[in-house]
């Protein structure tokens, strides 16, 4: 066992899901190649997270949409903190979240979480315009499709790529949300998107020019990366 263990390292596949976890945010994940492996400046999602729900009305329950949960990290992670929190959790891969329910039960904050199958929101149309959400936050596919066959090898051939290719240019998903994140967000509201390196400027832009924000603000991570952009609705 140990040999073949080892043959798959050689291979290629990550480390991580050989042996079937990865720490985030201080909690033992399970992963494994249904869903990308949380990485630490996603940590950030859930810091910033965790800072825009202080704000929210005391003696209120905040209602959470985790866009694209993927393992289920963010989501588990808010969750956990905050037990306050009603959280909904969004993948377009039913496997992935069959995986992110078992990470948010062996956390004990599966019964803060609905885990919802569908694309973006989709499965929220009879909502739109209500604005129902106090916090909308997401790590979307950001890779351009052209360099995801530079990426290293442990990522190309064992990630899946959905949680990987952006489109054409990495913005395809950006494009998406905005488009319709107002409908669904309270006013005061907050969005919080991590980009990857170079695509903040251009997502900052599109959020103000919609006209349902207030001016964006781009927070960098520990690599001082601009790696999410966090922005509230406007009051109205």
């Amino acid at each position: 066992m140990f040999e073949s263990l080892i043959r798959r390292r050689i291979s290629g596949e990550p480390l991580q899901y050989i042996l079937g976890h990865q720490e985030f945010w201080s909690i033992d994940v399970k992963v494994d190649d249904r869903v990308l492996i949380p990485r630490p400046e996603t940590e950030l999602l859930v810091e910033q997270g965790l800072i825009v729900l202080s704000q929210t009305q005391s003696g209120r329950r905040p209602f959470v949409l985790e866009i694209g949960t993927g393992s289920g990290a963010v989501i588990v992670a808010l969750t956990r903190e905050r037990k306050d929190i009603l959280g909904v959790a969004t993948d377009l891969s039913r496997d992935a979240l069959i995986l992110a329910k078992e990470n948010a039960k062996s956390v004990g904050v599966h019964h803060q979480i609905e885990f919802v199958n569908g694309d973006l929101f989709e499965p929220f149309r009879v909502l739109k315009r209500e604005g129902p959400f106090d916090l909308i936050l997401s790590n979307p596919p950001y890779i351009q499709r052209h360099e995801i066959r530079t990426l290293a090898k442990e990522v190309r051939d064992y990630e899946p790529l959905l949680a990987l290719d952006g489109g054409v240019d990495g913005l395809k998903f950006y494009r998406r949300i905005l488009s319709q994140v107002h409908f669904y967000l309270k006013p005061k509201g907050w969005l919080l998107l991590e980009v990857g390196q170079g695509q903040s400027p251009i997502v900052s832009k599109w959020v103000e020019e919609g006209g349902q924000f207030l001016k964006p603000e781009s927070v960098p991570d520990l690599s001082g990366i601009e790696r999410v952009v966090k922005a509230q609705r406007q009051y109205k």
